[in-house]
């Protein structure tokens, strides 16, 4: 949180900003400067670009430090992995006992969502998604509508079969860790008009159009919805927004979209795969309020079977740092309407199709983007990759989209190795129980590792849950 205090919260408006003479024209094209200022937007976004740089840089120093200690010694430990998102959680004794220590763990222009900390648990016995506009107590729709912060878990493994676009209230977290969850069917996950949403560990898939028809979106409101567009998750309007540890593939429309003024956004340790259309960053090329939109990608695997958009920008500052990209079909990165784009430590695996080398693609000719701040630094090129930058000038060298040449490409496996859902090893699930508010927990702390969408075949639908003791029963009913 270092710039938390430094962040201006603006209200929804435009406003004219008047520069000093010391601002060429040439300069405000260089900057990326925008009239358009949104709330949540950070004033200094390459203060935070090389925030998450010296995160990771301090990340990797303490994990080698550590295999140093062990004078080479393999260890089984989860922790130490020189990621700084992971290494915050999964470095603390009995994780279970405090996971809302996850809300402190973001990084980038996301770091500032806490989610429901603060707010109560709220555990997720009930899989059925039946009634969208009056959800039963014990189900995700009725724990995402409610007012108040709200820290979600599951209780069991579950396969949740949406009837309709799954609307999110402010301050919630979904939080999956120690259960399968999987989400699919009408919409899936919307996040439109609200702020402070970490989406964490549960695999979303197979979504598809639906609408036209009432959906509940607080305990106080319902209304009609037109036809969503089958996004995975689609972020509207939103801001202070975290995905992170998530496996994605196979959507109507795209696997996570973010349009219409969001901001703050981070999209960290997910799996991407099996899609075409991956994420779309931005609404249209005329849509002004897009200019503030900030997003970090990092540390995400975007694998096989994958077509375009990883991601798709239209105007914004987009800093993509320390992800893998895996042979693409078409290109990985792409834009128009003059986006920034700062790609820094990255692996870009070119697909064998000789025609599909670049990684970058514009929409407009060489002439339109030849001014726009699209930077690689320190990114690795393998089977033929290459990455075409642009930018006002080779003396500007892109000002605002460039910051101290990263080493931390050195270390892609380390920082991507667990990209997804993470599930524990030995069958230790570290499961939402009775022993979590006793502060004692059976396993003794569950050692978690990812999954590949690979390893687990899920077709999706509603689920039984399964058999819980007596105790945990009353608690639940407690919550309720």
């Amino acid at each position: 949180m270092l710039y938390q205090g430094s962040r201006i919260l603006f209200p929804v408006l435009t406003v004219v900003i008047v520069f000093t003479a010391s601002f060429s024209p040439s300069m405000a094209v260089v900057l990326n400067l925008t009239a358009t200022l949104l709330p949540g937007q950070h004033p200094n976004p390459e203060a935070v670009v090389q925030h998450v740089q010296s995160k990771v840089r301090a990340s990797l120093s303490r994990h080698l430090m550590r295999r140093k200690l062990l004078s080479g010694e393999k260890s089984s430990s989860s922790c130490s992995t020189g990621n700084p998102i992971d290494d915050c959680w999964r470095c603390t004794s009995n994780w279970q006992l405090d996971r809302q220590r996850l809300a402190e763990c973001g990084i980038g222009f996301g770091q500032y969502a806490l989610g429901g900390k603060g707010g109560r648990y709220y555990v997720v016995t009930d899989s059925s998604d039946s009634d969208p506009v009056t959800p039963r107590p014990g189900t995700l729709r009725h724990a995402v509508i409610q007012e108040e912060p709200l820290w979600i878990v599951f209780a069991a493994d579950m396969g949740i079969h949406l009837s309709q676009e799954l609307i999110f209230n402010s301050h919630k977290t979904v939080d999956g860790r120690g259960a399968k969850v999987h989400i699919t069917g009408g919409g899936c996950i919307t996040l439109q008009y609200i702020s402070n949403v970490i989406i964490h560990n549960i695999h979303v898939h197979d979504c598809y159009e639906s609408g036209e028809t009432n959906v509940r979106s607080s305990p106080t409101h319902y209304g009609w919805r037109t036809k969503s567009d089958g996004d995975g998750i689609s972020i509207f309007g939103a801001r202070d927004i975290w995905i992170d540890h998530c496996s994605l593939w196979r959507c109507k429309d795209g696997l996570i979209d973010a349009v219409m003024g969001s901001t703050g956004i981070t999209i960290s340790n997910n799996h991407f795969s099996n899609h075409n259309e991956v994420m779309l960053l931005g609404h249209s090329d005329d849509f002004g309020p897009d200019s503030g939109m900030q997003v970090t990608i990092a540390f995400n695997h975007f694998g096989h079977n994958l077509v375009q958009r990883m991601p798709r920008c239209r105007r914004g500052f987009i800093h993509v740092v320390n992800n893998d990209f895996t042979r693409w079909e078409m290109y990985a990165i792409g834009g128009s309407g003059n986006p920034t784009i700062n790609s820094q430590g990255n692996r870009y695996t070119a697909p064998f199709d000789r025609d599909a080398k670049e990684v970058t693609k514009r929409v407009e000719t060489r002439e339109d983007w030849a001014g726009w701040n699209w930077r690689s630094e320190g990114d690795i090129m393998l089977n033929g990759a290459y990455f075409v930058e642009s930018g006002d000038s080779v003396e500007v060298k892109y000002e605002k989209a460039y910051s101290v040449e990263p080493k931390t490409v050195n270390f892609i496996d380390q920082l991507t190795m667990n990209a997804g859902v993470l599930v524990a090893r030995r069958g230790k699930m570290g499961k939402w129980s009775m022993a979590t508010m006793n502060a004692s927990m059976d396993d003794g702390g569950a050692d978690l590792m990812a999954i590949s969408d690979e390893e687990e075949d899920y077709s999706g639908g509603s689920c039984k849950l399964v058999a819980f003791n007596s105790n945990l029963l009353c608690f639940l009913i407690t919550m309720l």
